[in-house]
């Protein structure tokens, strides 16, 4: 089996983890509580935003405050860092409209920040945080909430199991479940390259 289809293999595998509304909800309590006081907001900012927009975590990371117009409600992604297919569907600069709690949990944080650099995540080393230290955080309050997430093969899983992959793929139920939109909406918010994937990846979600 090649690289490639390894790691295909593995992204469906992560796809059959997901968390409902509430579960997202005790996270984001777990970390404003057990977080350092000068990280709380950033921690809740992550959580909010992953569970909103759907970003992948590469994504995320590269993110800067210029990117975003919160008067607006818009989050907008420049082509280069979001993922690239190359086909003729290969991304273009996006617009992600952003809910209004997701607003106004980072103009809270962005007016409260001890670090004020370009990047919207800085971390305590450095001005930008790395895609390890997202999955921490994230890791870290799936563990303090005691959250046990729904799983295809187990049924339900461990809070270990949770990662920034698990909120995009919650992004996908909630719309699909939560919420009843249709294929091609979560096909757009999640941007994947075709709708034959979001069918593929999340078959799991239909009702017979």
């Amino acid at each position: 089996m090649s690289t490639s289809t390894n790691s295909k293999t593995q992204r469906e595998t992560k796809a059959k983890v997901w968390l409902k509304p509430n579960q997202i909800e005790k996270m984001r309590n777990a970390t404003v509580r057990e977080s350092a006081s000068y990280l709380s907001a950033r921690n809740d900012a992550i959580l909010a935003l992953l569970y909103d927009s759907g970003l992948r975590v590469g994504e995320l990371v590269q993110l800067d405050v210029a990117m975003f117009d919160l008067d607006e409600g818009t989050l907008g992604l420049p082509a280069n860092i979001q993922k690239d297919y190359p086909n003729e569907n290969s991304p273009t600069y996006t617009r992600i409209g952003l809910k209004p709690e997701t607003v106004r949990v980072l103009t809270s944080y962005l007016n409260s920040r001890w670090k004020d650099p370009d990047a919207l995540l800085p971390s305590r080393q450095s001005d930008r945080m790395t895609e390890q230290s997202v999955r921490n955080v994230v890791e870290d309050a799936a563990v303090a909430a005691d959250i046990e997430p729904f799983s295809v093969e187990r049924g339900r899983g461990d809070a270990s199991d949770v990662s920034p992959h698990t909120l995009r793929h919650s992004v996908a139920y909630r719309m699909i479940s939560v919420e009843e939109k249709d294929i091609y909406a979560v096909t757009r918010r999640l941007r994947h390259a075709t709708i034959q994937t979001t069918e593929r990846v999340y078959a799991h979600f239909d009702r017979v």
